[in-house]
């Protein structure tokens, strides 16, 4: 005789053993065996590829670039930039988390305009004069045919820790200046950490702009 009851009840715990049993392989076991083998394998990738100062402690990630800003004072709408460090790309167009007030976050983004939008024309523009201003010492003048293209421009992302060589080499005087240091030092520190094109032919050689503070800090009396 046919019992509806008993089948459904029949199908009902089949379904519940298999929502048990996929919990536990898709829920638990598969991701302890990923992040196992990622803490063995890859762990500083896994762990979010971060870089420690030299007390130790979590200065930030080595994928994710960095502003190095003074505090924003009154009256401005954007803060200055602390001229004592290497300053990264510029990151126009890009907006603000308002959901997490901990913490002030960019969100990842390109500006989406074109090469003759008149506001990324304004932009660029400002910034390259900008660059040769604040490069500029006594004794050594940046002209506008030294800047490269990513000390005005933002990268994909606007998150890139990375400059070109040629970029961290012409900041190298003001910094020297500012920190009362040596050129010569101040260009082999950027020479040090330099990197080249992965596998010799991948990319471009760039710097990492956060490595290369942390090293001029240590140079820098109460840096």
């Amino acid at each position: 005789m046919n019992n509806p009851a008993g089948n459904t009840g029949r199908v009902l715990w089949a379904g519940l053993r298999a929502l048990l049993v996929l919990t536990l392989i898709t829920g638990v076991l598969y991701p302890l065996a990923v992040t196992g083998i990622a803490q063995l394998a890859l762990s500083d990738q896994a762990n979010g590829s971060e870089i420690r100062d030299a007390h130790g402690r979590v200065a930030g990630s080595e994928l994710i670039g960095q502003s190095y800003d003074l505090p924003l004072e009154k009256g401005q709408e954007t803060p200055a930039p602390d001229l004592r460090w290497f300053q990264p790309r510029p990151s126009n167009g890009l907006g603000t988390n308002s959901v997490n007030t901990r913490y002030a976050l960019v969100l990842s983004g390109a500006t989406n305009r074109s090469g003759d939008n008149a506001e990324l024309v304004r932009w660029v523009t400002a910034a390259k004069a900008a660059v040769v201003r604040d490069n500029s010492t006594p004794g050594h003048t940046v002209k506008p045919s030294d800047v490269p293209p990513d000390a005005v421009t933002s990268s994909g992302s606007g998150l890139d820790p990375h400059i070109s060589p040629e970029y961290a080499r012409l900041q190298a005087h003001r910094v020297a200046d500012r920190n009362e240091l040596d050129v010569a030092t101040v260009e082999k520190l950027v020479a040090d950490h330099t990197d080249a094109r992965i596998l010799g032919f991948v990319g471009e050689p760039r710097v990492n702009v956060l490595k290369l503070n942390l090293a001029l800090k240590e140079l820098v009396p109460n840096g």
